[in-house]
């Protein structure tokens, strides 16, 4: 696991961001950048947190702040799976480390429904950002339809254990999820 070191740094500069306790759109200013650092260089995350499932992308955990201030995840999307549309609940950044992704953003409708918002296609090295507050509702998926896309999401809380919802696309109706994560152990960062 040579690639660790740079994910040690990176953890380290994103306690000390969050330890700033900025309003949120200065946390994600600050953030964006080191995290657009971290996916330009392509060398540093171990092959368990990369690898595919046949069935269903795969959301590994990289790092959880004891104190449940934020979470660094690597999301694993083999070609044609994505996400259902949902929620996230707290601020989030999308940093795409290999291939490309495809993310609709949605808004919701008077009557309750969801209207999606145009495809934005994220190429490796893009940083995007969610929120309550910016917009907190979507879907990802793959944007290539012969191999793995991989990116890595950091957000203000420990992700996995967060009460969330995904929407039915017509109706917008909610259904509680907890998402969890894929990895049955966590890298350790101080070896």
């Amino acid at each position: 696991m040579t690639g660790l070191p740079k994910l040690r740094t990176f953890v380290a500069e994103v306690a000390q961001i969050v330890d700033a306790k900025l309003d949120e759109s200065a946390t994600l200013a600050r953030l964006a950048p080191k995290l657009k650092e971290l996916v330009t260089a392509d060398d540093w995350l171990p092959d368990a947190y990369a690898a595919a499932d046949g069935k269903a992308y795969r959301q590994y955990l990289l790092y959880a702040d004891p104190l449940d201030r934020f979470s660094i995840v690597s999301f694993v999307w083999g070609p044609g799976q994505g996400t259902p549309i949902h929620d996230h609940r707290v601020w989030g950044l999308v940093g795409v480390l290999r291939g490309e992704e495809l993310s609709v953003s949605y808004a919701r409708q008077p009557d309750g429904s969801l209207r999606p918002g145009p495809t934005e296609r994220l190429a490796k090295g893009t940083v995007a950002a969610v929120s309550p507050d910016i917009g907190d509702i979507h879907a990802i998926s793959n944007g290539l339809a012969d191999k793995s896309s991989i990116s890595i999401h950091v957000y203000g809380g420990n992700i996995g254990r967060i009460h969330r919802s995904v929407f039915d696309a017509t109706t917008g109706a909610e259904h509680e999820f907890v998402s969890g994560y894929s990895n049955e152990f966590v890298p350790n960062l101080w070896v």
